[in-house]
């Protein structure tokens, strides 16, 4: 099957980019307290039914590592390879693989939970569909998904990033948008916030919390 190219793009882009983005990007300790909030409901509601979690985008291994700190078992997935390379060398006690969220080696039904933390907005609009299908497949009746990321109405095609000459491209939806194509996958979303940018008032960042 050939690779579309907007995977391709992601992949070697983050490759590019991957040392500097973990030097410039924060921590989830020092995150705001709302995300922060989300990302222990989600580990709470997690919890309570059992099962691991799937970090999906998960960069280089943070997020992942804190939901662990949380008391989930979570692994991590990112289609970089260098990405993948830097959170194995910084978390060895957990698993990461390569791979692509829209093509998950794992069977039907087996997560309790998944995280998507700022890793569809390279994704197409016109391939999300497919994407969310793919979470909903891995998840176990009653498992979670919690989405976070950015919420707008614009289509970003940066020249550079984190110090890098990128190639992906970034596709902001609404809020209502993502919600609905969530609805559409067969997931039922419990929970819907919003932060607004105040250096940028078209655009916001969302958190989505649901279940399969």
């Amino acid at each position: 099957m050939t690779e579309p190219s907007h995977l391709a793009a992601v992949r070697d882009s983050y490759d590019a980019v991957a040392a500097d983005y973990v030097r410039l990007i924060i921590p989830p300790e020092e995150m705001d307290p709302v995300s922060r909030a989300m990302l222990a409901a989600f580990a709470e509601l997690v919890r309570d039914g059992g099962g691991p979690v799937a970090d999906l985008g998960c960069g280089p291994g943070r997020v992942t590592a804190y939901l662990a700190g949380l008391g989930l078992a979570a692994f991590g997935v990112d289609v970089s390879g260098e990405m993948v390379a830097l959170a194995r060398r910084a978390y060895p006690e957990l698993r990461f693989v390569q791979g692509s969220m829209a093509a998950l080696d794992l069977a039907d039904g087996t997560l309790g939970g998944v995280l998507a933390w700022y890793s569809v907005h390279h994704t197409p609009p016109a391939s999300l569909p497919a994407v969310f299908a793919e979470f909903r497949r891995v998840l176990a009746p009653g498992g979670h998904l919690l989405l976070g990321g950015h919420a707008g109405d614009a289509h970003l095609r940066p020249a550079e990033a984190y110090g890098h000459p990128v190639s992906f491209e970034s596709h902001l939806l609404p809020a209502g948008r993502l919600a609905d194509l969530l609805a559409q996958a067969g997931f039922t979303v419990t929970a819907r916030l919003e932060q607004p940018r105040p250096e940028r008032a078209d655009r916001s960042y969302v958190c989505l919390l649901a279940y399969a």
